[in-house]
């Protein structure tokens, strides 16, 4: 029978997306097996990750900087601005090293069964930004969902009087994909056959 600290442990990891209560207690077994090589520089990574998480100011994203390292990055071109749900969006679609510009995350999806409009997303922010100038071309580059969808109909609606081309991932996406578990090559391939918003 484990202390209480250490079964508190493996209840917070069991709580984690992919863990579950057997997962969650091989890790944490690992980790005490390992407290030198593995405890202690995972507590030291999330001390630090604590102390200096930030988001964003320009795009929403999660990072150690403000701006984070997207938004600083010269090498991006500041005319394609391309619009995620999340920020595991992001970090997928970054991963994927094909998209040139810079990003801006809504933090969510219209919803109306869970209560989420317009007003609850940063849609307001991605218009100042957009109507600021500078940006030519706006990628949509929401999950293939329902809401996914229609967010995406409900953001080229908003931008049709601003003087940006709208385009979207192509749907080659599967049906009810989320951006983060889809691999790189599938990610390419719906960047590739981006397409304008009718």
């Amino acid at each position: 029978m484990a202390s209480p600290e250490i079964e508190a442990l493996t209840q917070a990891l069991a709580r984690l997306p992919g863990l579950g209560p057997r997962s969650a207690r091989r890790a944490v077994l690992h980790l005490l097996k390992r407290r030198d090589s593995a405890l202690g520089p995972l507590l030291e990574a999330l001390a630090r990750v604590n102390e200096r998480l930030v988001t964003c100011g320009l795009c929403g994203n999660v990072d150690t900087a403000n701006p984070c390292a997207v938004c600083s990055d010269a090498r991006r071109d500041p005319r394609l601005l391309c619009v995620v749900e999340e920020v595991a969006d992001l970090w997928a679609l970054d991963r994927s090293r094909l998209f040139p510009g810079r990003f801006h995350v809504l933090g969510g999806r219209l919803s109306a069964l869970e209560g989420v409009r317009p007003e609850d997303l940063s849609i307001d922010r991605l218009l100042a930004r957009i109507g600021g100038g500078g940006i030519d071309e706006v990628v949509l580059a929401m999950n293939a969902t329902l809401e996914g969808q229609t967010t995406a109909h409900y953001l080229a609606e908003r931008l049709e009087t601003l003087p940006v081309r709208v385009t979207q991932l192509a749907h080659g996406l599967p049906v009810g994909g989320e951006l983060d578990y889809l691999d790189e090559g599938t990610l390419a391939q719906a960047l590739r056959a981006r397409r304008p918003v009718s």
